[in-house]
C-alpha cells in the first residue's frame, strides 16, 4: 500500500542514488517491531518536527530473524524469514527517503542464536560437545568463522538494493562473559593461536571489503569502553584496530554502563555530560595519535533510556549531545531499546547552534 502511494505521487527515489551524508547525522535507533507497525509513522512525524535526519533500522536483530523477506540462501535455509517484522520494508525505506530521513541498516553479526542453532558447525561449542550459551542462555556463532561475516555482508547487499544508504554492523565481537564461563567455550574456526582481537580484525577487514563494494559506508557499533580500555577486553575490540578499518565507528558511550569511579566520577549515570565528554576525548586522542593514517569518523551512540537512577529525561540526553558537540563531534545516534523517544530530547533551543546553517539538517 505504501509502495503504491509513493509510486503514484512520484516520490520514490532512484535505487541507484547512494549519496554520502553531507551534513551531520542526528539519528535514532528504530527496532524491527517499531519499524513494521504504526509507531513508524509516529517516529517519522517526530523526525519531521525535529532535527532527526536518520533512522538506524534493524534488518537482522539479535534473535537472528529478519525484518524483511530475504532471498539469501543461508537465511532461507535456517528459517530467518519466519518472523517478518515489516513485509513492506522497501516501501517504508522509500518513505523515509521521501521525508529526507537517511535509512541506515543495522545488522547483528555474532549474536545470532538462530544461526547457531540451525548451523551448529558455525556455532560456539561447549567443552562437553554441546552448544555453548552465555549467562542468559543465548547461543552465539563463532566470530572466528568467516562464513558468519559473509552471511552478514550478503544481507547488507540486499539492504542496499532495498534502498538503505549505510550499513551498520553490531555485535562485531566475541561474547562478553566472565572468564569462568568463557573457559567452557570452544571456537572451532579459530586459526591456530589466533586471539580474539586477531579474529575480529581479520573478519572486519573481510566485512569492510565486501561492504565498500556496495558503494555505501562501512560502519560498526562497538563497546563504549573501547575508547578507554588498553586491551580488547576479551571480546576482540581494540580501539586502534576499529578506527583504522571502518568508515564510521559508533562507541556506545552510555553513562549507565560505566562502573562507579570511572574517570573519577562517583555516579556515572548521574553525570551524562562528564562521562560522554571523557569517553569521546579518549577516543579522539587515540585516533589522532594514529596520524597520518586515515581514521574513521566517530559517531557515538548516546543513552536515551533509563537504567537505574536517575530517570533519564530530555536534560540528560541533551547533556550528552552537548558534550559531543563541544568536542567537535557533530553526529550521533540515540539508543532506546523500545524506540520510544520524547520530544524533549530534541529541544533545539537547549542545544548549542550547529554548524550546518539550518536547524533541521537533512542528509
Amino acid at each position: 500500500m505504501l509502495l503504491a502511494l509513493l509510486t503514484a505521487v512520484g516520490v520514490l527515489p532512484s535505487p541507484n542514488q547512494r549519496p554520502a551524508p553531507p551534513v551531520p547525522i542526528h539519528g535514532i535507533y528504530v527496532n524491527a517491531w517499531a519499524f513494521g507497525t504504526r509507531r513508524f509513522q509516529d517516529l517519522v512525524r517526530l523526525a519531521d518536527s525535529t532535527h532527526i535526519n536518520a533512522f538506524v533500522v534493524d534488518v537482522k536483530d539479535d534473535t537472528g530473524y529478519l525484518t524483511y523477506r530475504s532471498e539469501v540462501a543461508t537465511a532461507v535455509e535456517i528459517g530467518a524469514n519466519r518472523q517478518l517484522r515489516a513485509p513492506d520494508a522497501a516501501a517504508r525505506v522509500a518513505l523515509l527517503k521521501a521525508h529526507g530521513i537517511r535509512p541506515i541498516a543495522r545488522i547483528v553479526v555474532a549474536k545470532d542464536p538462530l544461526l547457531a542453532e540451525k548451523k551448529p558447525a558455525w556455532a560456539v561449542r561447549d567443552t562437553g560437545g554441546g552448544p555453548w550459551t552465555d549467562r542468559k542462555h543465548t547461543r552465539w556463532v563463532d566470530a572466528f568463522n568467516d562464513s558468519v561475516w559473509v552471511y552478514a555482508s550478503q544481507l547488507a547487499a540486499e539492504a542496499v538494493r532495498m534502498g538503505f544508504e549505510e550499513i551498520q554492523y553490531d555485535y562485531v565481537r566475541f561474547p562478553d562473559e566472565p572468564k569462568h564461563r568463557l573457559a567452557t567455550a570452544v571456537f572451532p574456526s579459530r586459526r591456530g593461536a589466533e586471539s580474539s582481537r586477531d579474529g575480529v580484525k581479520r573478519n572486519l577487514a573481510l566485512l569492510g571489503e565486501r561492504t565498500r563494494a556496495l558503494k555505501v559506508p562501512f560502519t560498526i557499533d562497538v563497546f563504549g569502553l573501547t575508547t578507554t580500555a588498553d586491551g580488547d577486553m576479551g571480546i576482540g575490540q581494540y580501539w586502534e584496530d576499529l578506527v583504522t578499518v571502518a568508515d564510521v565507528v559508533l562507541p556506545m558511550v552510555y553513562p549507565s554502563h560505566y562502573q562507579h569511579g570511572v574517570y573519577g566520577v562517583a555516579r556515572p549515570n548521574a553525570a551524562p555530560y562528564l562521562m560522554v565528554r571523557h569517553a569521546l576525548e579518549d577516543g579522539l586522542r587515540r585516533a589522532r595519535a594514529l596520524a597520518p593514517a586515515h581514521t574513521a569518523e566517530i559517531r557515538p551512540f548516546l543513552q536515551a533510556f533509563t537504567l537505574g537512577p536517575p530517570k533519564y529525561t530530555g536534560f540528560h540526553v541533551r547533556e550528552q549531545v552537548r558534550a559531543a558537540r563541544e568536542l567537535g563531534v557533530q553526529s550521533w545516534v540515540l539508543w532506546n531499546p523500545r524506540s520510544a523517544y520524547q520530544r524533549s530530547y530534541f529541544a533545539l533551543d537547549s542545544l548549542p547552534p550547529d554548524t550546518t546553517g539550518g536547524s533541521r539538517p537533512r542528509p
